[in-house]
């Protein structure tokens, strides 16, 4: 018998309450071109690696081509045609890795940048960058000659673009740098990109029926958040006041390759926080990168996800090479670390604030057939420091002292790879600089404030709120009841 103050539209009430409980679906927490096996993307990224290599040594026997680096991306293009620039587009299909298959502008039309003007964010001038990288359409955006371009406002990129700056010596720096937020298939190619300062506050255009005022922006490099099929190669990055690539919330397929990195102190920063469940589904592959000189830590720092670290040059850093937390998975294959002099910073790895050796005894931290130079040493956690997972693996990686070799033309073609000479020996984010440095809300950091954490949020691929219903309903059976109780009490 029901208790007396039950009456039946509280019975019916609740009746429906479990109904909409039971139809309310699983939380999906899979990103998109989230890969089911990540292990066997980083198997073929080796696989590919050998069989260029092994081709490089045929051709360089048998001809005098000069081609052939062994660098699977490069001699992807640069083999492919005599005349490289009458088929721009075919770079877009020699990514490897988790950004495999980044399509960027291909098949769309060629836009060419004539005007190194940012006058006007909010309505940007045709022929100007901002103009092009906002276009809804897929596009290949190229440069009509040498450019230095002072941003005003931080670039946000649409997608399907492709910022292709071979043939010319572009420069991008300024307010806010390159924002790639909620958008898929975008490639930066052959770009210089440094002294990025915050910004915010103003009215700027992320596409030709989108524009709005914009929240405090870190002064990031390239900040990528919400993201997939993302490729950032062959540039040269230096002297940001964050970070110089920041990677977080729910961003995946994911390379950043071929690269040249200088005077930084936090270089790299992939995950948004411990806690933000999303980003377990973050997959990226670091290849044939050059960590150069004055870099302090972060070559990534790592919050979840699965990093694939592969044939990397680590010349340099002040603090460590590579460091995490919230569990993430580190795939360490074929790079070569140098340690600094410092004794008391040889060790390549950090586990982030984390001083208990059970916390992440279990984390996947591998390391294999790296180079380790000047006392260097890797410390591996979980299925690292068994045999179980190189016994599997059928494909080993090419040793590290091929790394000169697949690094060589690291960074921007030709003329210098390095910016210093652009800022100077002083330069942000470096001793001091990184998230506490400029004040205000951080979009890499671990702030719990993520109401405001991007100010205005533009577009429709932006991840849904918080699903409320069993919230709401739960509230609503409360009150139900409690009000029953009371008029039959």
């Amino acid at each position: 018998m029901l208790p007396p103050h039950f009456s039946s539209n509280t019975i019916v009430l609740l009746c429906l309450f479990f109904t909409l409980l039971q139809a309310t679906p699983p939380l999906n927490l899979t990103l998109p071109h989230q890969h089911p096996s990540p292990d066997s993307v980083a198997l073929h990224v080796t696989s590919t690696i050998n069989a260029s290599l092994s081709r490089r040594q045929l051709t360089s026997s048998s001809s005098s081509s000069t081609c052939g680096t062994g660098n699977p991306i490069d001699d992807c293009w640069r083999c492919d045609s005599s005349d490289w620039s009458s088929n721009r587009q075919r770079l877009a299909d020699c990514s490897i890795g988790f950004g495999s298959g980044t399509l960027g502008g291909k098949n769309g039309r060629i836009y060419t940048v004539t005007d190194s003007s940012d006058n006007n964010p909010a309505n940007p001038t045709p022929g100007t960058l901002r103009h092009a990288v906002i276009q809804e359409e897929p596009l290949w955006i190229v440069f009509s000659s040498n450019m230095f371009i002072r941003l005003k406002q931080e670039l946000i990129i649409n997608s399907y673009k492709t910022l292709d700056g071979r043939g010319s010596a572009v420069h991008v720096t300024g307010n806010g740098c390159l924002t790639i937020q909620y958008v898929q298939h975008v490639i930066v190619h052959n770009i210089h990109i440094y002294d990025c300062k915050p910004s915010g506050g103003a009215v700027v255009a992320a596409s030709p029926t989108k524009v709005g005022r914009r929240g405090r922006s870190d002064g990031d490099g390239i900040s990528i958040f919400g993201s997939q099929k993302i490729w950032v190669d062959h540039c040269s990055l230096s002297h940001c006041t964050d970070g110089l690539i920041d990677v977080v919330l729910g961003s995946t397929a994911i390379t950043i390759s071929n690269n040249y990195f200088t005077h930084h102190d936090e270089v790299m920063l992939l995950g948004h926080d411990d806690k933000y469940v999303l980003d377990t589904g973050m997959q990226v592959t670091i290849a044939f990168n050059h960590f150069g000189q004055g870099l302090v830590q972060r070559m990534p720092r790592c919050r979840r996800g699965y990093i694939h670290v592969v044939n990397n040059d680590f010349t340099s850093w002040k603090m460590y090479a590579i460091g995490g937390s919230g569990n993430p998975t580190i795939n360490s294959q074929g790079n070569r670390y140098s340690a600094p002099s410092n004794p008391s910073a040889k060790e390549v790895t950090k586990r982030v604030d984390s001083t208990d050796d059970g916390e992440w005894a279990n984390w996947n931290w591998r390391s294999e057939g790296d180079l380790m130079e000047n006392g260097a040493f890797f410390v591996a956690s979980g299925e690292g420091v068994s045999t179980l997972y190189s016994k599997a693996s059928s494909v080993q990686p090419k040793a590290a002292a091929q790394v000169d070799q697949l690094t060589q033309n690291a960074g921007v073609f030709g003329g210098p790879r390095d910016d210093e000479g652009q800022s100077g020996d002083s330069y942000s984010g470096y001793g001091g600089g990184g998230t506490g440095a400029i004040g205000g809300t951080s979009r890499g950091s671990s702030s719990n404030n993520d109401n405001n954490f991007f100010g205005m949020i533009f577009g429709s691929n932006a991840p849904p709120r918080p699903r409320l219903t069993l919230s709401l309903l739960s509230l609503l059976m409360i009150c139900v009841l409690s009000t029953s109780t009371l008029l039959l009490s």
